[in-house]
């Protein structure tokens, strides 16, 4: 075994989460959840979204910016339409119990919605998708952190978006698709992982305070801070922008809470719909159609003979097969960064090691 890179056995990785956060004070019900969707999201290799965020986490439950048990507030409750408050409870389990919410009536309905306030951090849109190709159903999911502030619209120089993640997941009939994007060229997780590690973007997916443009993370930090560009960068950072501004209408605007109200720290608005597909043009109808596409992309000629298309999702799923199997390859940085809260709480990641 690699002592600089180990591999660690995904249920131990699970387990050893949900211990760090129960000693931290969240109820044992959320602390599983949570635990279980942080590893997803490295299984799935979204590393910036999985373990990395349980410090964070474990901080957030320890300070009381995480609310570490309760329920939401249900804020109305239509058959095909429900508002909570989320009472800054843990997102995972917010989007947990959501799902479990929306899936029956969409069931009964076709369309179902959801739109949380004042959740916290909702971790790896990615992995929610999952759920999608369980239920045969097409998923939406967008999310939007009304407290701060990364991106500025195209043109400008000061933030007034967050990257704004817009996720998308539906079954065929071998495996799926999950879309998992975000409005701004990068994220603020993995600006943040270069800028510790003294690295710097392959190109200017920054601009500074004054507008010029910069591939170094440090901008974000400055002050007056730059900001991310938007998708389309500096000459189609349009289109990025009009993202953002979907992002925003679906979660802000329909949960009537957002960058007009006051900040209250680390968190998320949320909007999640789960369609029936056989509410519309049926199962069967949706796959043939889809099968189709997919498998148009999959035939496709690459630019590149080494690098064939793929579909979105389609190199998660093979990872999290393949991590299942041999063990998860977890950022050097993630291990680094537990030390001081596994020692504070008489735990050791080590363990999990395979």
């Amino acid at each position: 075994m690699n002592e600089n890179n180990p591999l660690y056995r995904a249920d131990a990785l699970t387990a050893f989460a949900d211990t760090l956060l129960q000693k931290a004070g969240l109820a044992a019900p959320m602390a599983a959840v949570v635990a279980r969707t942080l590893v997803e999201g490295d299984l799935l290799g979204h590393d910036t979204h999985g373990l990395a965020l349980l410090v964070g986490y474990v901080k957030e439950v320890e300070s009381g910016g995480m609310t570490r048990d309760g329920a939401p507030t249900v804020l109305s409750d239509r058959p095909a339409a429900v508002l909570w408050d989320g009472m800054r409870l843990p997102g995972p389990w917010l989007m947990d119990q959501g799902m479990d919410l929306l899936v029956p009536r969409a069931r009964q309905l076709g369309t179902a919605s959801l739109v949380i306030r004042r959740s916290h951090h909702i971790a790896c849109l990615a992995v929610y998708m999952l759920r999608a190709l369980e239920e045969d159903m097409l998923m939406v999911l967008a999310c939007s952190d009304p407290n701060t502030a990364s991106v500025a619209p195209f043109g400008g120089t000061r933030a007034v978006f967050t990257p704004n993640p817009l996720a998308m997941g539906f079954p065929l009939t071998q495996g799926g698709v999950m879309v998992d994007i975000s409005a701004s060229i990068t994220t603020n997780g993995t600006s943040n992982r270069k800028r510790a590690a003294g690295e710097t973007f392959a190109e200017d997916w920054l601009i500074d305070a004054t507008g010029k443009p910069t591939n170094n993370p440090q901008a974000l930090f400055d002050q007056p801070p730059g900001t991310l560009l938007p998708v389309g960068g500096l000459s189609h950072g349009h289109k990025g922008y009009g993202m953002a501004l979907l992002v925003e209408t679906l979660t802000a605007g329909l949960a009537g809470h957002g960058r007009a109200d006051p900040a209250e720290g680390w968190g998320a608005t949320v909007y999640v719909t789960m369609h029936d597909l056989n509410a519309f043009g049926g199962k069967d109808a949706f796959l043939r159609q889809m099968d189709h596409v997919a498998q148009q992309c999959r035939d496709n000629a690459p630019v590149d003979s080494s690098k064939p298309v793929r579909l979105p999702g389609q190199g998660g799923l093979a990872r999290r097969e393949s991590q299942m199997r041999n063990g998860v390859r977890l950022h050097p940085s993630i291990a680094a960064a537990l030390q001081p809260v596994e020692a504070r709480h008489g735990l050791a990641l080590a363990d999990a090691r395979l």
